[in-house]
């Protein structure tokens, strides 16, 4: 083989590596999870795996776009969000982020309590979970006790962990702050 036959093959195969790089997605993993942090009952969010784009969707505007409501009878700064809502549930580029059901936030403020390594404190704060109004009674306890910072990196590192391991099952590759 030639010295330039072997120069060709070389910058051949980087070419192809470059482009190959190209289509892979790596996206941040604080934007996925600041957009899960947004979601609700009614808000539903997707990455386009081919351009990396979050994209936050409405509950009505994706039952607009399913059955095809005629987009002119919605204010103007509704139609681009169906719009897109319809390229969403037409395309194989989105994909759902975990919703809301499945980041199960009280099973996340349970594994928090239980983690706490004051026994005491930690049965006070299960016990406060229990039964109507959990929420409100965690949030006021976690105040109460001084345990606020405590609670706010603990849900961090669980909803990054459920990002993480998303999109582990969807073969993407994120980037941390510290890289």
């Amino acid at each position: 083989m030639s010295l330039l036959s072997t120069a060709f093959i070389i910058q051949y195969l980087a070419v192809e590596l470059r482009d190959l790089w190209s289509m892979v997605l790596i996206v941040k993993l604080q934007d996925i999870v600041d957009e899960m942090d947004t979601l609700s009952d009614e808000l539903h969010a997707y990455l386009n795996k081919q351009t990396g784009e979050l994209v936050t969707i409405s509950s009505e505007e994706l039952q607009a776009a399913e059955e095809e409501d005629a987009i002119e009878s919605y204010p103007e700064w509704q139609r681009e969000a169906i719009q897109k809502a319809q390229e969403i549930l037409d395309s194989d580029d989105y994909l759902s982020l975990p919703s809301k059901f499945d980041i199960h936030e009280y099973s996340i403020i349970e594994r928090f309590c239980t983690e706490i390594e004051d026994a005491e404190l930690s049965d006070e704060l299960l016990f406060q979970i229990q039964g109507s109004g959990a929420f409100q009674r965690f949030k006021h306890a976690i105040y109460r006790y001084d345990i606020v910072d405590d609670w706010y990196r603990y849900r961090q590192k669980a909803l990054e962990k459920i990002a993480i391991d998303w999109l582990e099952v969807n073969s993407i590759s994120c980037t941390t702050n510290e890289e």
